[in-house]
């Protein structure tokens, strides 16, 4: 049984993506057109938060998929030192749950005014930023009450996913997404992954994965952070060999995001290496046979979402409630 709106809402998450999938294919098919016709030089990604994670995610993606570079924006250039980029061969996707926030807005417009190609994948319907962009992805998700987002983000990872499906028109992928929701409701169903075992006593640990792993995990150590007050960092497990891995000779703890897709052997190589060191680790990565690789990471966080939230009520905090956060964020 459900006790947070924290764990209500990440349970919605199957029967949001069925309906955004469906509600969105001819969406999806329409940009296409205009994305082709558009022919666009590079990707550049404007989001914070929870938003710019699943920047990275999409980075990762189209670069795999498509082989357009991509680029996450630095939004204090524009709100801060006030500079515009040329953008003119740009598509910019725009990632917002509420559409609202003051700095997003402002960029999005001047990418616009630019001459780059915006879309917005937003959550609430009608936004601010909806009036800005060129185009639209509603994510469909409905009303997300809680502080930390869960459905919203997976929504997020959906219509990414969707959208570079219909672009490249691959058909193994469009099929494994009318799959998606059931596979989410199975992963749901399966064991816990990270427990309070691992997680109490913590101050600070590491959360590794690589390619879309890596991606995931930005997501994850924001949610550690978030919800269970922990100090927690992602990094490329390659990455993480150029330095940090010092840390790991006092007994570091680390949360490997493992995808079984292109990247598996190079990043247990890495693991191996780390963990022969003797770090103190978890492994939450898993998957449910007949997913299709790019869609493993969504559900591993879909998992994820379900055991933070039950770890945090056992630590007697409120994952409701993050002390000091809301649910839109105002920043310059």
């Amino acid at each position: 049984m459900t006790t947070t709106i924290m764990a209500r809402e990440a349970a919605q998450t199957p029967d949001v993506i069925a309906l955004q999938l469906k509600s969105n294919l001819t969406v999806c098919e329409d940009l296409v057109k205009k994305i082709k016709q558009f022919d666009p030089a590079m990707v550049y990604i404007i989001g914070r938060g929870s938003s710019d994670h699943a920047g990275v995610f999409a980075k990762y993606l189209i670069e795999i998929e498509l082989g357009i570079p991509v680029s996450s924006s630095a939004p204090s250039v524009h709100s801060v030192y006030h500079k515009n980029l040329k953008l003119d061969k740009a598509l910019v996707l725009v990632i917002s749950q509420s559409g609202g926030s003051p700095d997003i807005i402002a960029q999005a417009k001047a990418a616009k005014e630019s001459g780059a190609l915006t879309i917005a994948l937003v959550n609430t319907p009608n936004s601010p930023l909806s009036n800005i962009v060129n185009a639209e992805i509603p994510l469909c998700a409905g009303e997300e009450k809680a502080i930390a987002a869960t459905k919203s983000y997976l929504a997020t990872l959906s219509a990414i996913l969707q959208l570079v499906a219909c672009w490249k028109q691959d058909t193994a992928l469009l099929e494994a997404l009318n799959n998606l929701p059931t596979l989410l409701l199975k992963a749901q169903q399966e064991e816990q992954k990270l427990t309070l075992n691992f997680l109490k006593s913590l101050a600070h640990c590491v959360v590794l994965g690589r390619g879309l792993g890596y991606a995931v995990s930005r997501e994850i150590a924001l949610k550690l952070k978030e919800v269970c007050s922990i100090q927690a960092e992602a990094f490329s497990s390659a990455e993480f060999l150029h330095g940090p891995v010092t840390l790991v000779e006092n007994k570091l703890s680390v949360i490997d995001v493992e995808v079984l897709d292109e990247s598996e052997s190079a990043h247990k190589l890495m693991m191996d290496n780390i963990n022969s060191r003797g770090s103190r680790n978890t492994k939450i990565g898993f998957t449910i046979e007949g997913t299709h690789p790019r869609c493993i990471p969504l559900l591993i966080l879909q998992r994820f979402y379900l055991d933070i939230e039950k770890i945090a009520r056992e630590m007697g905090l409120d994952p409701d409630q993050p002390p000091g956060l809301k649910k839109i964020t105002k920043t310059l």
